[in-house]
This record gives structure tokens, C-alpha cells and sequence, in this order.
């Protein structure tokens, strides 16, 4: 049998994910189908973080150009990213995967706080931790957020989860002529404005030298594959 090519990895899901066909709040069968691909992976003994975003249920942008302050924009969807993970703990435990959801900040009714010897110690005890509430400071995104926990537990990579199959260089749904990169250099990401993950996620990995793989959660193959060493989705190193 084929050897993993990664043993600890940190999974960046977009808030999107769980919205199902309409794009927002939460779609419990949604909820489950994610489950059940980070079940695969964890059943192949590879330790499992995420991170989730807040799309589907609060877009900050949206409060900004009504002149909310920005902080208290990040702060909303901050809490936004809590439910978000409760909703995937609650899928992942129902499929028989011990979780836990630890947040930046404290809410200790529902959610760990968030210490880094703790996390690592609850992956070593085949757990899955999924960070909630970001970093805990407004003016950072949750791709900011994964660079840094996934930095923090001695992540090997950070795999992008999309709906897509990797990179291109145009929207492939808007172009049919749309060019898949395989693989990407930090600074070409950076220079060619590619919506990988944001700038600050981006330096980070690469002051880290932490690999960043874009793959398609919803292709049952690739996850487990890119585990592997496949080439699939888009890869983003040094």
C-alpha cells in the first residue's frame, strides 16, 4: 500500500460549503457530505484540523458599505465561523469522529478555548479540531487564520478545499479556455493577484514554508489521493 504523503493536515473550508445549493445558512445534508470526506481521511490515520469561513452566514462587506465599523464586521463574522464549526462537529461526531471546537475567543459554554500544546495534544489523541472564531482579531480573514493554526500545530499542508479542481488563471466556469496551473511558486500567486488565499495567508506560508494544495472536496477522489502524493488540484510551494 501506497505511503501517505502527509500525516498532519489543516483543511480551509470556505462558510459556502455549508450552504448547499442556495449559498447561505447552514444545510445539515451538506454538513454530513463534508463529514464524510474528512472521515476518509481521518480513518487513513492522517490528523485532521480545520478551519471554516462565514460566508453562508455573514458577509462583513455587506456591513461595511452601510458604514458598520469594520471591527465589529470581523467580530460578527467571527462568532459566525463558531456556529459554523458546531455544525460540522455535531455531522463529524454523528459519523462516529471524536471533535473538538476550539475558538479564539472564549466562549467556554460551548467551545475550548484555543491553546496551542492542547490542540496538538487533542490530534495527537485522534481528534479532529476544528478552529473556530479566526484568529481572534478583526482585520484578519479566516485564510489568514488557517496559514497560522496550521503553522502553529506543525501542519505539513494546508489544503484549500474549493468547488473547482485546482488554480486557473481566468474563472473557468466564465471561460472555457481557462488555463489549470499544477502547480505555482508563493511569489507567482502573489504577483499574478491568483484568489488562492489572501496576501497575508500567503506570505505566511511561504515565511513557513508551508505548502498550500487547492483541491475539489466534492471530487471523492482527490482528497484522499492528494494524501497520496496524486497530482491533483493545484499545489503552491516553494
Amino acid at each position: 500500500m501506497a505511503e501517505l504523503k502527509y500525516k498532519r493536515i489543516l483543511l480551509k473550508l470556505s462558510g459556502e460549503a455549508l450552504g448547499g445549493s442556495m449559498g447561505y445558512g447552514i444545510d445539515v445534508n451538506e454538513a454530513e457530505s463534508i463529514a464524510s470526506r474528512i472521515k476518509e481521511v481521518y480513518d487513513l490515520g492522517v490528523d485532521v484540523a480545520v478551519v471554516i469561513g462565514a460566508g453562508n452566514l455573514w458577509r462583513g462587506k455587506q456591513g461595511l458599505e452601510r458604514g458598520m465599523d469594520r471591527s465589529t464586521a470581523d467580530y460578527m463574522g467571527m462568532l459566525a465561523t463558531v456556529m459554523n464549526a458546531m455544525a460540522l462537529m455535531d455531522a463529524l461526531e454523528r459519523q462516529g469522529v471524536y471533535t473538538r471546537v476550539m475558538s479564539a475567543i472564549e466562549m467556554r459554554a460551548i467551545a475550548e478555548p484555543y491553546i496551542r500544546r492542547r490542540a496538538v495534544r487533542h490530534l495527537e489523541k485522534r481528534r479532529v479540531v476544528i478552529f473556530g472564531a479566526g484568529t481572534g482579531n478583526p482585520f484578519f480573514s479566516t485564510d489568514t487564520a488557517a496559514a497560522l493554526r496550521a503553522t502553529e500545530i506543525d501542519a505539513q499542508v494546508v489544503i484549500k478545499a474549493t468547488k473547482v479542481d485546482g488554480v486557473y488563471d481566468a474563472d473557468p466556469k466564465k471561460n472555457p479556455n481557462a488555463t489549470k496551473f499544477d502547480q505555482l511558486s508563493y511569489i507567482d500567486v502573489l504577483n499574478r493577484r491568483l484568489e488562492v488565499m489572501d496576501s497575508t495567508a500567503i506570505t505566511l506560508c511561504m515565511e513557513n514554508n508551508l505548502p498550500i494544495l487547492v483541491v475539489n472536496l466534492w471530487d471523492s477522489k482527490s482528497l484522499t489521493g492528494a494524501l497520496y502524493g496524486e497530482k491533483v488540484g493545484t499545489l503552491v510551494a516553494a
